[in-house]
């Protein structure tokens, strides 16, 4: 049996911020924008894995949810305290140098972590925690 991941969604507030990051800053490629009811869902994905793909989701997509939850979670993104991605990357100083040049918030400069890589933190458009990891050398 294989099972290897197809998608994650990351909640953003603003899609032409998100994609002026993901897209332009990244280097990802838009694979689709989708408009429903008045929601907007774009998935990007790295040229490199066509098979894996981001979607880019409005806050608590969930017809079902309340506007209580609704409101819960867009100030959860306001704060910053929603999770993201990791990302790999080959080479973390040069991702972190591209990132931060184009204006990237950072969180954490490239740093080797006990746990094996080389890795560096920012915050996309809308608050989400994204990493970029290089795997040290054995």
């Amino acid at each position: 049996m294989d099972i290897r991941v197809s998608q994650c969604f990351i909640a953003v507030d603003d899609h032409d911020r998100a994609l002026a990051f993901y897209r332009d800053v990244l280097g990802f490629e838009v694979r689709n924008d989708v408009g429903f009811e008045g929601m907007r869902w774009v998935t990007v994905g790295a040229p490199s894995q066509p098979d894996v793909n981001i979607v880019l989701e409005p806050p608590l997509a969930d017809p079902n949810a309340s506007s209580a939850d609704k409101q819960a979670m867009a100030e959860l993104m306001a704060k910053g305290l929603l999770r993201g991605v990791i990302f790999v990357t080959d080479d973390c100083d040069a991702t972190f140098e591209r990132i931060s040049a184009a204006g990237g918030e950072v969180l954490q400069e490239p740093m080797d972590q006990p746990y094996g890589v080389r890795d560096c933190a920012f915050r996309d458009p809308a608050g989400n925690l994204l990493r970029f990891n290089q795997p040290l050398a054995k």
